[in-house]
């Protein structure tokens, strides 16, 4: 299995899927469920890739899902490499591997000729990537609603981890405007690169809680027209996180005071929020977060409970049971050194399989 999960991720990966344009890599792997065999095959509204392996009985369905999309965008050089026992390739781990997770399942569940009680349906969502929002996930949600008896994530290098928690995050641009006017004969007149960077400075000076962990970045800047051009505009983009939502939400407090004292005549700031990930948790002894550790340990590996911003967020939000689960490791996330490890691949997969045999069976 670990062969052809490899060699799927490879396939997956060569078609590239930039956060917003994934239509080409939704359709591959459409066709890729159609091959294998898999029934009610669709492409949604907001993008995603679905099928559906009918269970035996009228049970509630689980959904598994994997995200389509990646942080590079088209032109990216998407060769492939591979070294002693790993697969280099820009998003072969995060997350064409995850996106593999769901064809090698399927294939499993034929292979021993599973009955399952209850639909699966398999999901290969859109924009889940950098300002994609989680929209994919989204739609998702929003058409099975609470139906399901779980919602399945899968992320290609998160093996040997359980999240059953979502960090909350909010997303900011914040532009400034001013009038503008030459560095030399305006000089003194207010320049929005300057007032911008006062408020990078404000926002730098606060202090959020290490428990529950609370964070913020300016992740990034731009504006102005020339090296001799008071700006007329600049804006930023800014993530704020934390596990907590009251924690988050103080946070956001704060930093839209900061930009409301930092407006003044002639310096106009806007806000818009870009991004925004609701927090959410499934008790870490909820039935299905203790098989899914189970599952880790019948394969010799040590599960660890942790917490992420993944498209779990929404369901979790939402009251739905939901975790994530891994099918390797890797490193170099988000790099194009990116990579994944084949051998663990067969144990990534065997703890797939057994969890969704025994998903149905346990008393929710």
């Amino acid at each position: 299995m670990k062969d052809l999960l490899a060699d799927l991720a490879i396939q997956i990966q060569q078609v590239a899927a930039p956060t917003f344009e994934e239509s080409a890599r939704a359709k591959f792997v459409l066709e890729m469920f159609r091959q294998s065999g898999l029934s009610r095959l669709e492409i949604d509204s907001a993008g995603n890739a679905l099928a559906c392996l009918p269970g035996a009985g009228a049970d509630s369905p689980i959904v598994v899902s994997a995200h389509l999309d990646t942080v590079f965008p088209a032109e990216t050089d998407l060769a492939i490499r591979r070294e002693a026992g790993r697969v280099y390739g820009p998003g072969i781990g995060d997350n064409s591997t995850g996106v593999a997770g769901l064809l090698g399942l399927a294939a499993m569940l034929k292979e021993h000729r599973v009955s399952l009680p209850g639909d699966l349906w398999l999901v290969a969502n859109t924009c889940e990537e950098g300002l994609g929002d989680l929209r994919g996930m989204k739609a998702v949600c929003d058409r099975f609603g609470n139906t399901p008896r779980l919602y399945l994530v899968l992320e290609g290098m998160a093996l040997g981890h359980v999240y059953h928690r979502g960090i909350g995050v909010r997303r900011y641009k914040i532009t400034c405007r001013t009038r503008g006017g030459h560095s030399w004969t305006d000089y003194g007149e207010p320049s929005a690169i300057h007032e911008l960077a006062r408020l990078v400075t404000g926002i730098s000076g606060l202090k959020p809680p290490e428990k529950p962990r609370t964070t913020f970045n300016v992740g990034r800047i731009a504006g102005g027209t020339s090296v001799n051009t008071l700006a007329a505009e600049a804006w930023l983009e800014l993530d704020l996180r934390s596990e907590s939502e009251p924690a988050l939400n103080d946070l956001i407090r704060q930093v839209e005071a900061l930009v409301e004292n930092s407006s003044r005549p002639g310096v106009r700031f806007e806000t818009q929020v870009i991004g925004q990930r609701p927090a959410g948790e499934l008790n870490r002894n909820h039935p299905l977060v203790r098989l899914a550790q189970d599952c880790l340990t019948a394969q010799g590996i040590e599960p660890k409970l942790t917490l992420g911003s993944t498209d779990a967020n929404i369901p979790l939000s939402r009251g739905y049971p939901a975790i994530v689960l891994g099918l390797t490791v890797g490193g170099g996330a988000h790099t194009l050194e990116e990579y994944i490890e084949t051998a663990p691949l067969e144990q990534g997969a065997e703890q797939l399989f057994n969890f969704i045999r025994k998903a149905w069976s346990v008393k929710a």
